[in-house]
């Protein structure tokens, strides 16, 4: 559990953060898609919204990373190891991954919203 607290802050908390609160978000949006079938639509409408939300937002945090880390070999002069470009490139990837699965999550529960929607009628 300390290690995806760690990882948390090792993608960016500026990133990653605003994604976790999205996903506790979008799961309880799921929940009242359930309990309130009048507002399904909505809803499922917004879950979509904040799903894409996700996932650009972590794109975003990987560009601007990116961004950081070749400005700061730049500034060194090109003297980097392997290691340590692998190492940056490895948590420029941890903002996007938590957006892929936050968004992912988020198309599955519309899915099964519009599902069991489509089963009342």
């Amino acid at each position: 559990m300390s290690n995806l607290f760690s990882l948390l802050f090792d993608g960016g908390a500026f990133f990653m953060f605003p994604i976790l609160f999205l996903l506790i978000l979008i799961i309880v949006l799921i929940a009242r898609g359930f309990i309130d079938v009048s507002k399904r639509e909505k809803i499922i409408s917004l879950i979509s919204s904040l799903g894409l939300f996700t996932l650009v937002w972590g794109f975003l945090g990987q560009t601007i990373g990116l961004i950081q880390g070749f400005d700061s070999i730049e500034k060194v002069g090109g003297n980097i190891s392997p290691g340590l470009i692998a190492g940056g490139l490895k948590i420029s990837l941890l903002s996007p991954v938590f957006g892929i699965i936050v968004f992912l999550i988020a198309r599955a529960g519309i899915i099964v919203l519009t599902w069991t929607n489509k089963n009342k009628e």
